[in-house]
């Protein structure tokens, strides 16, 4: 008798090779997003852990660019459970975001002009490493909204249809 060797089944990436931990889905509905740039985050342990147990909030979020540097506000990462109150981290304390000096310098020029802000989209583990997704965005007014509206329901009444059929 032959033995048959056992493979271990390892979990599939998903498609884009990124699982999604956090999203801000507020972000495309309140701002018109103009371009998106990726940027790494200077995290603490503590952040890590709580990050890959999907205990991240981006709705009040939101990245400032300073002296160089950009730097991600408002963001609420919950405390890691497992650790003393002495070692864990500050849940809504400023996190500075990694970009190359190109991509920074474009952004300074972009957020100085008149109504342009930086809001986190995603966030999301790649190869390991925990990223944002920050978008250059406007803010919508009003009559925008209900468009925005308008367009999903129209997408929606156009795929009920086409179901039927």
């Amino acid at each position: 008798m032959a033995k048959s060797k056992k493979s271990k089944a390892k979990p599939a990436p998903s498609a884009d090779g990124y699982k999604v931990i956090g999203d801000n889905r507020k972000a495309r509905f309140q701002y018109e997003i103009l371009d998106t740039y990726e940027a790494g985050i200077e995290l603490l342990g503590t952040e890590v852990k709580s990050i890959r147990q999907g205990k991240v909030n981006l709705g009040d979020g939101y990245a400032l660019v300073r002296d160089g540097e950009v730097w991600l506000m408002g963001v609420h990462i919950s405390p890691w459970q497992m650790a003393g109150q002495y070692f864990n981290h500050e849940p809504r304390r400023t996190r500075k975001l990694l970009m190359r000096r190109e991509e920074i310098r474009k952004l300074i020029g972009k957020v100085e002009e008149k109504g342009l802000t930086l809001v986190p989209l995603k966030l999301y583990l790649k190869r390991g490493w925990v990223k944002v997704s920050i978008g250059l965005g406007r803010g919508k007014n009003l009559h925008d909204k209900r468009e925005t509206l308008k367009k999903k329901q129209e997408k929606r009444d156009i795929a009920r249809e086409l179901k039927n059929y």
